[in-house]
């Protein structure tokens, strides 16, 4: 096992990694910007080093300075969290050839499913089922494009295979628009992603977000942790999440689940890793693969008792999955709420300083954040503040227990979110479940595209 880990992150997951870190006896190394300074695991590492200004590029997304602070620290191996450098395979690489164990996949596994086109085909090879659509990337030929969208049939939507977070697609819902809809997102991603390729996918009316989290080895071992619903988005950005999915037949979880397992086997993936799908009409259909912890794995660790951020530290330890899939089982219910800086209603980013914070308790209640009294939060960074994550032996119980949670929540100085949770929480479609990933964006009276 490692003895020193660098945290290459920073907020709620560096603290989170930290924490498994300090339970499994490793000391952490933990890097900051010279906003972060006062941040809470910068106080609670084993060491600390700042690795430039306020700005990401020059500091999180800085990796010579990283690879510096690993060297100068001693430590031995890297963890990168989400967001930042986590799915850049050439981050991941150069830790590598700097001689230190990149906690996530192999560089050339993140290449391979950071491609939506190359991570398409590794999927049907393996029996994921993906979204009808090109197999592969669309070619020079228009008259090729017509005669795919007709057989697809419209809607379709055009994707660039570089693109993500929600960047980089057009949706097309008749022949007359679609070469000029495919050539501009050619040109756009393009010059957003340099990479100029675009795939075309059937486009989904009212589909649901649903994943699978996985665990895989480097001794040919694979496991699912069962899925979560993910469909609480706006503009692409979750705003809640839950565990498991209301309303999907656990024959059919299993089914999706053990197809992925298959998957991480056969591509040899190695880490904590999560399949996206979008699921219609009893339907799941592959989008994108995410190479590294997720901010919403807490829901599956309360219903698993799996510690998904543990896991992954043994598995880049070279040691074999703790258990088997048939240790797993799903018990109770959890839900996450993301705890932002911004105002409920119009969304915008509220930097400042913490007056007061107050975290909510109480049986199952967990409070993922860095936050306390008197913090400052940077304007350089994402708007996440916390997470704020609920456990009942029901959905149910797991609602009401999220409701008091919000109630009891303070968080004074800045704006939050939290209204807008309490909202969705007495919000009817939201209570019977099964809401559609256009669900909020309609609600809150945003156009679908």
């Amino acid at each position: 096992m490692f003895e020193k880990i660098l945290i290459a992150n920073r907020g709620e997951i560096a603290l989170r990694i930290q924490r498994a870190c300090r339970e499994m006896g490793i000391k952490t190394v933990a890097v900051y910007s010279e906003a972060d300074a006062e941040a809470k695991y910068v106080r609670l590492a084993d060491e600390s080093v700042c690795i430039g200004p306020p700005p990401s590029a020059k500091s999180y997304l800085h990796v010579p300075s990283i690879i510096a602070a690993a060297e100068v620290t001693d430590a031995e191996a890297i963890h990168p969290g989400y967001g930042f450098l986590s799915e850049n395979a050439d981050f991941a690489e150069r830790v590598e050839s700097s001689g230190f164990v990149f906690i996530g996949p192999r560089p050339e596994t993140i290449r391979l499913m950071g491609d939506k086109v190359s991570a398409k085909e590794a999927m049907k090879a393996s029996g994921v089922p993906c979204v009808p659509g090109s197999d592969g990337a669309l070619d020079d030929n228009p008259d090729e494009w017509m005669r795919l969208a007709r057989e697809v049939g419209y809607p379709i939507i055009i994707k660039a295979a570089g693109g993500g977070g929600g960047r980089g697609m057009r949706v097309v819902h008749s022949e007359a628009t679609l070469i000029q809809a495919v050539q501009m997102t050619q040109a756009e991603a393009g010059a957003a992603f340099g990479n100029p390729v675009v795939y075309m996918e059937k486009f989904l009316g009212n589909p649901r977000h649903i994943e699978i989290q996985v665990l895989s080895d480097t001794h040919g071992n694979a496991i699912h942790l069962g899925e979560r619903d993910c469909s609480m988005q706006r503009r692409h950005q979750k705003v809640m999440e839950e565990a498991p999915a209301p309303g999907l037949d656990p024959k059919l979880r299993n089914k999706i689940g053990e197809r992925c397992a298959e998957a991480c086997r056969k591509i040899g993936y190695r880490g904590a890793g999560t399949f996206e799908f979008l699921y219609e009409d009893g339907e799941f259909y592959f989008i994108e693969m995410n190479t590294r912890v997720q901010v919403e794995h807490p829901v599956t660790e309360f219903i698993t008792g799996v510690d998904i951020v543990q896991e992954s530290i043994r598995i880049a330890a070279g040691l074999p999955l703790s258990r088997k899939q048939k240790d797993i089982h799903f018990k109770g219910h959890a839900l996450e709420c993301r705890i932002n800086a911004e105002d409920p209603r119009t969304f915008m980013p509220s930097p400042g300083r913490i007056v007061l914070y107050h975290a909510p308790g109480g049986p199952g209640v967990r409070v993922d954040s860095h936050v306390y009294q008197n913090y400052y939060v940077p304007s350089h960074y994402d708007s996440m503040i916390g997470k704020l994550i609920t456990y009942g032996a029901t959905r149910e119980q797991a609602i009401a227990r999220m409701r008091i949670a919000l109630s009891e929540m303070i968080v004074e100085g800045i704006k939050t979110n939290i209204p807008l949770h309490q909202e969705l929480l007495v919000d009817q479609a939201v209570l019977e479940g099964g809401v559609s990933i256009h669900y909020l964006e309609n609600k809150l009276g945003m156009n679908k595209h």
